[in-house]
């Protein structure tokens, strides 16, 4: 598993990148979208180092921002998803949402399980 980006749930995907420009160099924005198969509007930024922040908002994430529970999930790539999937099924983690495809990331296969680590994504082939 190699680390991808972190994704956080925001009320206001224009308002949150506003905000986080006044503290981060921000190199790329990706285009907003709405993934059905994910139920949420999405939105990618690559920070000047390097950094990928998915800023997540719908009504997956409301009750976390009720909570005011911001930090959504990590994300790691993988080589194949069933296969990881097992291996951390395995190591105590449960399958939260099986894989699907998203369209952030063209279309390839996403999963989400939670872990030790909290929730994690699961990207199959990323980059």
């Amino acid at each position: 598993m190699k680390f991808h980006h972190i994704g956080i749930a925001t009320e206001n995907i224009e308002k949150m990148i506003e905000k986080l420009s006044n503290y981060f160099s921000i190199k790329e924005i990706s285009d907003k979208v709405y993934d059905m198969n994910q139920e949420a509007y999405l939105c990618m930024i690559t920070l000047e180092d390097d950094v990928k922040v998915e800023l997540i908002s719908g009504k997956i994430v409301e009750n976390m921002i009720k909570k005011k529970q911001y930090l959504y999930h990590t994300c790691y790539t993988v080589n194949s998803i069933e296969n990881t999937i097992d291996q951390l099924v395995n190591d105590g983690a449960f399958l939260v949402r099986e894989p699907r495809e998203a369209i952030l990331f063209e279309n390839k296969r996403v999963a989400f399980l939670m872990w030790d680590l909290g929730l994690i994504e699961l990207l199959e082939g990323g980059n």
